[in-house]
């Protein structure tokens, strides 16, 4: 049975730098959904990783690899939202298992991590988006409690092929005293119906 751990990156040696893009290289070259039509070159992957890790070192992201036998196989991320009144929630990003470790659970794994990562960093509702054919990926969210709260039909584009857009969330908790407002008329930004 392999060895795996589960690592929180704020730096990346040429070493990880090369195993990260093995993995999103090869997820990309056998067909997998994570956002990228062709299989992205070393530098493109190096790009990314410094603008996600500086995120991480400023508190404002978590990125996530597993290890199998001490070499990434599995990576993800949660970033928190931009603006004011968005820091409250994040969005998790990129979750992909390399095709050769597959069935190993790493997917999981990092899920699961993310999830408490993020929690213990304040975040009160994470989020993600999933391609509409990926029921597998679609199945892990929902068994770790995410909900379906939006589905754009056909607008996520391949070639000429297009699916759905699945928006999806967990509420992770609320400080105390918050006060949920939901769609309740008043307050600050609300506006009056229309006749």
């Amino acid at each position: 049975m392999p060895t795996t751990a589960l690592h929180w990156l704020s730096e990346a040696d040429d070493t990880i730098r090369a195993e990260i893009h093995a993995v999103v290289h090869d997820v990309v070259a056998a067909g997998g959904a994570v956002g990228y039509h062709e299989p992205p070159a070393h530098d493109r992957i190096s790009t990314w990783l410094d603008t996600v890790l500086k995120q991480v070192r400023d508190g404002d992201a978590a990125f996530a690899a597993v290890t199998v036998d001490g070499v990434v196989r599995a990576v993800g991320l949660w970033r928190r939202g931009s603006t004011a009144v968005f820091q409250h929630r994040a969005e998790v990003q990129q979750v992909m298992a390399h095709p050769s470790a597959r069935g190993l659970g790493l997917g999981k794994r990092v899920m699961e991590g993310l999830v408490e990562n993020a929690r213990a960093h304040g975040i009160e509702i994470l989020m993600l988006g999933v391609r509409g054919n990926n029921h597998g990926a679609i199945e892990l969210y929902e068994s770790l409690g995410f909900r379906e709260c939006g589905r754009m039909p056909n607008a996520i584009a391949v070639g000429d092929e297009r699916w759905d857009d699945v928006s999806m969330y967990l509420p992770l908790g609320y400080p105390e005293g918050t006060r949920l407002n939901g769609a309740t008329a008043g307050g600050l930004g609300s506006s009056p119906r229309r006749a």
